[in-house]
């Protein structure tokens, strides 16, 4: 364990004591795609944060369409709200601009020691400084995606330095994480127990084949928790997959043909 001390930018200093990540933090995020690290920050400096995002979010409100302040793009719409309207916040890009805290907090040593340990290099770029409500009423939602798809990750412009991904995301918890207020959802990567997504056995299996090619097999499961999304994977492969209902819906119609127009027992 050893002492870091922070510098801030309105002149206040914290000092934390931090545990370097273990063996097994490492190998669970190779594995599983994340570990829960726990107490990285004080409560004073999540309710500065906490305050912060509260100031982003009433600047955000003045504007009605998206808008570039303080070197921050506000991205937002008016959208009907009870007998008026309200805002609708779809992302805050480059907060840290606009509130240096977040940036500060970004590059914290805390953070980026663990990142390092991840990625194996003392050098690193971050990419991405991003503020995200979901507010009551603002219709705003987040369907089932990898952040790092966003990136160009496995595509001809991505550079796999470490040869294990070369990509670490974090994520802080600011406030109560309840399944009543809509919060992340982490998917474990290759987890041993497919029945815990219906994939075991699964729902349906589906196997496609065109001339020339080989067959590929894919294997439906139950729907995700907000039935937003369906689980599924490719036999040959240990990751878990959530694909959108439109999947579903064409699984259903295929199976339907299947029985000569009926929708088949168990096929929902």
């Amino acid at each position: 364990m050893g002492d870091i001390a922070v510098d801030r930018p309105d002149g206040a200093s914290y000092v934390s004591a931090m545990n370097p990540l273990t063996d097994a933090q490492v190998d669970a995020f190779y594995e599983r795609g994340f570990f829960v690290q726990e107490d990285v920050f004080g409560r004073g400096e999540l309710a500065s944060m906490r305050e912060a995002f509260d100031r982003l979010e009433r600047i955000a409100c003045q504007f009605s369409e998206p808008t570039i302040y303080r070197g921050t793009q506000f991205v937002v719409q008016r959208v009907p709200y009870g007998e008026g309207t309200r805002a609708r916040i779809d992302r805050i890009v480059w907060c840290g601009a606009a509130e240096p805290i977040l940036s500060s907090f970004g590059r914290d040593p805390r953070l980026v020691s663990m990142s390092a340990r991840l990625l194996g290099s003392d050098s690193m770029e971050q990419l991405i400084n991003q503020a995200h409500f979901k507010l009551p009423g603002d219709g705003v939602s987040f369907p089932w995606h990898q952040d790092s798809s966003h990136r160009r990750y496995g595509q001809s412009e991505w550079n796999d330095v470490n040869g294990r991904g070369s990509y670490v995301q974090t994520i802080v918890a600011l406030d109560e994480v309840t399944e009543d207020n809509g919060p992340i959802e982490l998917i474990p990567e290759g987890s041993g127990d497919l029945a815990a997504y219906g994939l075991d056995p699964p729902q349906a299996i589906v196997r496609m084949a065109s001339a020339g090619r080989p067959v590929a097999t894919l294997e439906f499961g139950e729907r995700n928790p907000t039935r937003t999304a369906v689980y599924a994977r490719r036999p040959d492969q240990k990751q878990v997959y959530l694909l959108g209902l439109n999947a579903q819906y064409y699984l259903d119609l295929i199976f339907e043909q299947a029985a000569g127009g009926r929708s088949p027992a168990g096929a929902s």
